[in-house]
């Protein structure tokens, strides 16, 4: 098993990444460079959550085996031991040999640091240019990104310098390593708290409102009032861009040199557009410099940028709009069916999405009553109630796991009790339970916020690329300091336990934050206490009153405006669901009226094709009696007549043709 465990995670991670990036973003329409970023970005920050309890485990064992194969005598002091005679060493069974941890994470590591500070930035302005050509994007991505590398190399060329000038410091590369390593994680650990404090107690409080009904309908009918406001500022939008793509597109003309740059204008533009303004424009006219001012190839590209932009955000707030009104729906149905005495869950509306026959078979309306109706609001009561003992064992430990006589951590209390039993099973269950729930509040969080319409995750493939290389760069920069803030509150970096024991591979490649006492005796220590004050301000809302404040409506149910936006959003699904039903009504006459009169109309239509073919006979026999009565025997052949027959034209047979037809007329006679 050495090393099975490690390639297990290896595949399921990347699969997990793979499902988690094709449900919010869109492989068929996005760049590829776009899309494998992003997936490697995500890959790589998920691998070292599912890898790192498997180095705690390995580090334990290898621990295990130092303080075996030494005495007390031969230690001095260098690794915590005991006798010999009193312990035994049992190899885990996800134990990964020597050497490979830390290759693996130095790889993992300075690749996903690479995407976030190098790689991804850089794309992000190329997928959000206007350029026409590669050469054109990536000059703009140069530019925008000059400050943005510049303000970086001035920090680190400053402090190389001062490095230099001053006799005190004899940096070597590997502190200087270690420093541009700290720097990065401080930046880390700034962002992680603030989202943490959020999540810590958002994620418990959004289950135990789920159990809530009337809440969760209310909620939905608020989104939809917002909904509809950024859906019709979305379409008008849309109307004014499209009409200077339509201005645009009638004064440069088709022998102008800049018609290739509005032909790809206008193959981002929806397909009614398209259709509209090819109908309008007349290609014909020859473009003349002297007379009209035309737009520069600046300006085209600015407007291919407002195109692409005003197109995604459209087709994002159409979907979203669905998926709403279906939400919406179903969660009055679940209030209707609460009273039904038969306790068979029926639905208002069919879904619109095949449904698979085993599901279907399993889950029958009866059961989807009770589980609705029953069991899941109990069911949430319950993961809320254990996802907020999660939390205050996360709040407790970040205030006290800087203490080692006594340990406070709980995390850490139960890292080494399972240590001292050597029960790895239990530790690397501890570690990954830990490890998850945090990565689960602080990457739950970045999955939710929202900076206006620039950075958006929106499911069901309507995220754009810009937000999926922006999730990117922040899953890279909260990773690694989110893994060593685990290391701390279970006591495993020997900075926070202060213990000169084997530390693991993952620390190893960090270096000794001792290089700079400051941040390892002072930053990393008390800012993550930080955690209490900002999980008491989640708790009473004041970050949501503050943006209600400000004019940026939400969710309080104690709120005037709230209460006129949920019966906004209430008359909006009301009038959603009177236009479903009309349309549902209509496809069920008509479906009545093919069932009723279908078998009626087959049986017309047969008796109607074989008098045709009885009149169709009946007139090739009458054409054929005066060809052969008025046919000159002079020289014809019967391949002529044969030829003569083939090159007549069809006849239309009916009533009229056949009154009006001078040969048979004639053969009346």
């Amino acid at each position: 098993m050495s090393g099975a465990a490690l390639g297990l995670e290896i595949v399921f991670v990347f699969f997990l990444a793979l499902f988690l990036l094709h449900r919010y973003g869109d492989f068929k329409k996005q760049h590829r460079l776009v899309i494998v970023a992003t997936l490697l970005a995500w890959y790589l920050c998920f691998l070292i959550v599912f890898i790192l309890p498997l180095d705690v485990s390995t580090t334990i064992y290898n621990r295990c085996k130092l303080a075996v194969n030494s005495s007390p005598a031969e230690s001095n002091g260098s690794y915590v031991t005991l006798a010999p005679s009193k312990q035994k060493c049992f190899k885990p069974w996800s134990y990964i040999p020597d050497g490979i941890m830390p290759i693996f994470w130095r790889v993992v590591y300075w690749t996903s640091q690479f995407l976030t500070w190098i790689l991804l930035p850089f794309m992000q302005s190329y997928a959000r240019s206007g350029g026409f050509s590669i050469t054109g994007k990536i000059k703009t991505a140069l530019i925008e990104n000059a400050i943005y590398y510049g303000t970086y190399l001035l920090i680190f060329g400053a402090f190389l310098i001062y490095v230099a000038v001053n006799p005190n410091f004899n940096l070597q590369w590997n502190q200087l390593q270690t420093i541009g390593i700290a720097a990065a994680n401080t930046w880390g650990l700034f962002l992680l708290v603030l989202l943490l404090g959020y999540g810590l107690v958002e994620i418990p409080r959004s289950h135990w409102n789920g159990a809530k009904r009337g809440y969760l309908l209310m909620k939905t009918y608020f989104k939809a009032a917002k909904l509809m406001t950024e859906k019709a500022d979305a379409e008008e939008n849309l109307e004014d861009i499209m009409e200077e793509v339509r201005k645009v597109s009638e004064s440069i003309k088709y022998n102008h040199p800049l018609r290739k740059c509005v032909d790809t204008i206008l193959k981002k533009c929806p397909t009614e557009y398209q259709e509209r303004m090819g109908r309008n424009m007349d290609d014909y006219e020859d473009f003349d410099e002297r007379q009209n001012s035309y737009p520069s190839e600046k300006s085209l590209a600015k407007l291919h940028k407002q195109v692409i932009y005003s197109v995604q955000r459209h087709r994002r707030t159409q979907v979203q709009w669905q998926i709403l009104l279906e939400q919406a729906f179903y969660l009055e149905d679940v209030a209707k069916n609460e009273s039904s005495a038969t306790r068979q869950f029926v639905h208002t509306f069919h879904s619109q999405e095949p449904e698979n026959k085993i599901f279907q078979y399993f889950y029958t309306p009866t059961v989807e009553w009770y589980w609705e109706c029953l069991l899941r609001p109990w069911f949430y009561r319950v993961l809320a109630v254990v996802l907020a003992t999660f939390s205050v064992i996360v709040v407790w430990s970040e205030c006290t796991f800087f203490s080692t006589r006594p340990v406070l951590s709980l995390f850490a209390v139960f890292i080494q009790l399972a240590e001292k039993t050597y029960n790895y099973i239990y530790i690397e269950m501890a570690c990954f339970l830990t490890i998850f729930f945090l990565s689960i509040c602080v990457y739950s969080t970045v999955f939710r916020i929202r900076v206006f319409n620039y950075y958006y995750l929106a499911s069901h493939h309507q995220t754009d690329a810009y937000s999926l290389l922006f999730s990117g760069m922040l899953f890279c920069r909260l990773t690694p300091p989110l893994c060593l803030n685990f290391l701390g509150l279970t006591h495993m970096d020997a900075t926070i336990s202060h213990k000169n024991t084997q530390p693991t591979a993952y620390t190893s490649i960090m270096g000794s934050m001792r290089v700079l006492s400051f941040i390892a005796d002072g930053f990393y220590i008390y800012y993550p206490m930080l955690v209490v004050i900002l999980c008491i301000a989640t708790y009473f809302s004041l970050g949501t009153r503050c943006l209600n404040l400000l004019g940026f409506q939400q969710f309080m149910g104690d709120s005037e405006m709230t209460s006129d936006l949920i019966d906004e959003g209430k008359e909006l699904i009301r009038r959603e669901k009177r236009k479903r039903q009309r349309q549902e009504e209509g496809e069920n006459r008509r479906r009545e009226w093919k069932e009723r009169y279908g078998n009626r109309d087959e049986s017309t239509r047969s008796r109607a094709v074989h008098t045709d073919q009885k009149e169709s006979s009946f007139s090739e026999t009458n054409a054929n009696r005066p060809l052969s009565k008025y046919t000159r025997s002079n020289g014809r052949t019967e391949r002529d007549r044969i030829e003569l027959l083939q090159d007549a034209e069809p006849l239309d047979f009916n009533a009229d043709s056949v009154n009006d037809d001078p040969l048979e007329s004639d053969s009346g006679r």
